[in-house]
């Protein structure tokens, strides 16, 4: 792709997002969240290849399917009750309609149908920013209308995507459908707080984009796309190979490693506010994800590929893509949970 066409996107990226994250107006906030669809629009279409172009199809469909119920509910709520505000939504259909409406944005269960099918089809790359970008300016309007919503509703969509990011990444090969479950089931335990406590949601989005942005880069910097790969990951490279499986092992919520703080801070806030049944149910859901993520695990560090390879080794080999962002997230995806009063510090 032309360099200029692909700042300009980028650039669209986030203009898109700072535009919703800026607004207090409905059609402001449904106006930034088009320009990000149209903004990635041709960076998941530019492989020129048949399933670049279907999970392009259904990304499109899906979203522009989301941003009318969006303004649906916006408009009914502005006839209902006179305002147009994103806080003062206090229509229960119109709120009940946008809730969804995000639901199916971000892919939550049981709206998250396109999610794995649109995540395989595109690069790795720009999975990493469907994954983490697009997600951001959806959570910046949930987390303003979670206040009006039904209860029932969030904890009901919150439970049913930690059930099924756990239950489907069970049987998968496909590492990016993996990436795709496990990014749904992350998605369940920050709405399940977005009622109770926002700045918790805030600290576990943050904490999911360092630790996602941590494995997508290892796997490009792998060329890893399948479990089957990810056997000879090792012999070409063993540092990587050895912080990937820790990576994998933080998504998964395993002490001492960062992704424990969310699920430890989230359980604790959820039984402080009385639900302790919801914390048990998805305290044994985190357990199907952490079961692939160790499976995952397995075949990176406790399996050998049956064919020696005769490539130069690429850590003596001069690398062709930056590495301080990989760096950087591999870092903070490890090593964060000693700082977690700190965290919560700034945070509150």
């Amino acid at each position: 792709m032309n360099p200029h066409v692909l700042t300009v996107l980028l650039i669209s990226l986030g203009l898109g997002t700072t535009l919703t994250f800026a607004s207090s107006h409905w059609l402001l906030a449904w106006m930034g969240l088009e320009i990000n669809t149209l903004a990635i629009i041709p960076l998941m279409a530019r492989r020129q290849h048949p399933r670049a172009v279907e999970a392009t199809t259904k990304y499109f469909l899906t979203q522009a399917t989301a941003a009318a119920m969006i303004l649906f509910a916006a408009t009914t709520n502005a006839w209902v009750c006179g305002q147009w505000e994103i806080t003062h939504l206090t229509s229960p259909t119109a709120c009940t309609i946008a809730v969804t409406a995000l639901a199916l944005k971000i892919g939550l269960a049981p709206a998250h149908f396109w999610m794995p099918e649109v995540l395989q089809g595109i690069t790795l790359p720009t999975g990493l920013i469907l994954s983490t970008w697009q997600k951001l300016a959806p959570f910046a309007l949930i987390v303003q209308v979670a206040g009006n919503a039904h209860p029932y509703l969030l904890t009901a969509l919150a439970i049913c995507s930690t059930l099924v990011g756990g239950w489907g990444g069970l049987n998968q090969t496909q590492l990016r459908k993996v990436l795709a479950y496990s990014s749904i089931a992350h998605l369940g335990w920050m709405i399940l707080v977005a009622q109770m406590a926002p700045h918790m949601t805030v600290l576990a989005l943050a904490t999911y984009i360092i630790m996602t942005t941590a494995a997508f880069l290892t796997l490009y910097k792998m060329n890893s796309t399948k479990t089957v790969t990810l056997a000879s990951a090792f012999t070409k490279a063993p540092t990587l190979a050895a912080l990937a499986c820790l990576i994998l092992l933080s998504l998964g919520g395993l002490p001492p490693l960062t992704g424990f703080m969310p699920k430890w801070l989230i359980l604790q806030e959820v039984s402080n506010q009385g639900f302790s049944l919801t914390a048990t149910v998805i305290a044994l859901t985190a357990l199907l994800s952490l079961y692939f993520y160790l499976r995952l695990t397995y075949a990176v560090a406790l399996t050998f590929s049956p064919y020696t390879t005769c490539s130069t080794t690429p850590w003596r080999a001069p690398t062709s893509h930056p590495t301080l962002l990989l760096s950087a997230t591999v870092v903070l995806a490890t090593c964060l949970l000693p700082l977690t009063p700190s965290i919560l510090g700034i945070v509150i």
